[in-house]
């Protein structure tokens, strides 16, 4: 097992997420050396706080260990999801249009998939 690999994945996942490493030690229960160790490899994880990493990141653990695997889209759904529960039908709508419009503008300009994922 590759725990460099793995702490390189969750750094990049917990930026992405804009956490700091004591935002997301604070969310998992572990100290922030123990995340900082994690991150660098310097220390092996248990399956407990893997599991803990994946759900405060909202990924597979598959993707902690893997990195970006094949991406179906569940998991940026899934996200959206939460981020939309509590929406009000004015606010749907304006979203949907703020949606369609940066999907046409993508088309536009082409900008590579690669870098709107960034």
């Amino acid at each position: 097992m590759d725990y460099n690999h793995i702490g390189q994945n969750i750094r990049i996942l917990r930026k992405q997420n804009m956490l700091s490493q004591e935002q997301l030690a604070e969310m998992v229960g572990i100290s922030v050396t123990h995340m900082s160790h994690i991150e660098t490899g310097n220390t092996k994880l248990s399956l407990p706080v893997l599991v803990d990493l994946a759900k405060a990141l909202r990924v597979s653990t598959d993707t902690l260990l893997f990195g970006r695997q094949e991406d179906t889209g569940r998991e940026q759904i899934e996200r959206m999801a939460e981020l939309l529960q509590d929406c009000t039908t004015r606010e749907w709508y304006v979203l949907l249009d703020i949606l369609q419009a940066a999907k046409t503008s993508m088309q536009k300009y082409r900008i590579p998939e690669d870098l709107v994922s960034e």
